[in-house]
């Protein structure tokens, strides 16, 4: 069963905005009582924050699918929806936030750093909220905005100061093991340690953490092994030791081709040149180990390193070793710049700057981007005319009319915002209150006589005395005609006129 896990994919779904509601106030006695639509609740957001507790994202491996509560609708008697619950996630130290593209987020180093990683979308406004002079009762109410939904990467990266490296069975989580109270899992064969071990060494009045990366081997840096899958967990260490093994089996190894395999790897992967590095010979308890440690040493002094004959068995030089190491760390610590809190930067917008943009795409679509008016289209529920009437007036204030002329735009021409792609038609005047739901301004001009001139025509048409006749033209105007206009019809009896 897998029990240390460094990197997962998470599918998140902040909460969506709970719909607005549209209500008109109803008591006895008190006829049209004003709106009293409640607005939505705003949706949980999901945040990830560091717990010194957390030590892997095994958590997150077994249930990568997270998703906050939505927020509530809102009601009449201007109730409005409940919020919905943020989601908090407690992640370990030194977990980096990214998308699947590889774009970082979010460095996330220090118990109790907050990242809000997917943020819940905004509750639409009930009509009592949308109540102004013109619109004295709105017959429409926002929908809610919905809320984010994404993939994110989350890779640990472990936060210790000094990092062991070195080819499989070289030594590394035993010299841990008796230099920490961590206890890995040690055995003779290759590829013993599959995850990373942190340990917490005091040497002297420093304290200093320490961790191995397993499975590096030549070609690591490339996916071989299990070195392109660890090698994360020393980028932000301020020492690398490199633990050679004096008393390899194989005859084609010798410590100093093992530290040239783990640098041109090291080398490969990058971003770690300006480490200093420290040589331990290991394994000094076996005879042709120390004999080989003697040998190699003036080699490994002459290119500079710093170099310690140890025994994991024996213990032999680890308190050197150790008391090294913490001077190393200790001069990392002291030379490293002082972080500063972060600073809070407020940028007003500039004069110039509308909030959104246009351009024309090559199928000739005006597309208008911002997150203002992106936001407004999601809200609008364009099956009520009043509401699309609102969010016209809307745009037009912010100026995207004026904006749209400039850019060649006629009625008409499509446009897009967001997902919603209409055909331009320019604000036709000022709102005028009418039915709830309504907008006469969208209503489509239509030369048909109305149902109630239709029924007054026919109702006219029953009247027929002697004087004159209806008669309804096409567009619904009912007028007469004089009976002197008539033909009339005379037979040969000049007495008896008949009626043609």
């Amino acid at each position: 069963m897998t029990t240390f896990v460094d990197r997962v994919v998470l599918h998140l779904q902040a909460g969506d905005g709970g719909h607005g509601c549209a209500s008109v106030h109803r008591e006895k006695f008190k006829p049209l009582g004003g709106p009293d639509g409640g607005n939505g609740g705003h949706g949980g957001s999901i945040t990830l924050v560091v717990d010194p507790q957390q030590h892997t994202l095994l958590d997150f491996h077994f249930h990568p699918h997270i998703k906050a509560s939505n927020g509530g609708g809102g009601a009449g008697s201007n109730r409005d929806g409940a919020t919905g619950r943020d989601l908090v996630l407690k992640v370990p130290d030194g977990t980096v936030v990214q998308t699947e593209d590889g774009e970082v987020l979010a460095d996330m180093v220090g118990a109790g750093t907050e990242f809000t990683v997917a943020r819940g979308g905004r509750g639409g406004r009930g009509n009592a909220s949308l109540a102004n002079a013109r619109r004295k009762v709105p017959g429409f109410a926002e929908l809610g905005e919905p809320g984010d939904q994404l993939d994110v990467v989350l890779e640990l990266k472990s936060v210790a100061d000094v990092g062991l490296v070195g080819f499989p069975s070289a030594g590394k989580s035993s010299l841990i093991a008796v230099m920490s109270a961590a206890k890995p899992k040690i055995a003779d064969y290759p590829f013993t340690t599959l995850v990373p071990n942190l340990g917490v060494v005091q040497a002297g009045e420093v304290t200093y953490t320490i961790a191995d990366v397993p499975g590096l081997i030549p070609g690591a840096a490339t996916g071989k092994g299990l070195g392109m899958q660890f090698l994360r967990h020393i980028e932000r260490t301020s020492v690398l030791v490199h633990v050679l093994d004096a008393a390899a089996p194989e005859i084609e190894r010798d410590p100093l081709a093992d530290l040239d395999a783990i640098e041109a790897e090291l080398s490969a992967y990058g971003g770690l040149e300006d480490r200093p590095r420290i040589v331990v010979l290991n394994k000094i308890d076996i005879p042709d180990g120390r004999d080989l440690a003697e040998m190699v040493r003036p080699d490994l002094t002459a290119r500079g390193y710093q170099v310690f004959e140890v025994s994991a068995m024996t213990r032999e030089g680890l308190r050197e070793f150790g008391f090294a190491l913490a001077k190393l760390v200790a001069e990392y610590r002291a030379n490293k710049p002082v972080e500063e809190a972060t600073r809070i930067v407020i940028r007003p917008r500039a004069i110039d700057d509308t909030g959104f943009t246009i351009e024309q795409d090559e199928d000739g679509v005006f597309v208008i981007r911002g997150t203002q008016v992106e936001r407004w289209i999601k809200q609008t529920n364009f099956d009520n005319d009043e509401a699309i009437g609102y969010l016209g007036d809307r745009l037009e204030r912010l100026g995207v009319e004026t904006e749209l002329a400039k850019k060649g735009a006629k009625a008409g021409d499509p446009v897009r915002i967001g997902a919603r792609e209409f055909d331009w038609q320019p604000n036709a005047g000022e709102y005028v209150s009418g039915p709830r739901g309504t907008d006469s301004r969208l209503e489509e001009l239509d030369t048909r006589p109305s149902a109630a001139q239709r029924l007054a025509a026919r109702k006219a048409r029953r009247i027929r005395n002697d004087d004159e006749l209806v008669h309804m033209s096409a567009d619904g105007t009912v007028s007469t005609i004089s009976n002197s206009s008539r033909p009339v019809l005379v037979s040969d009896d000049e007495d008896d006129d008949i009626e043609g």
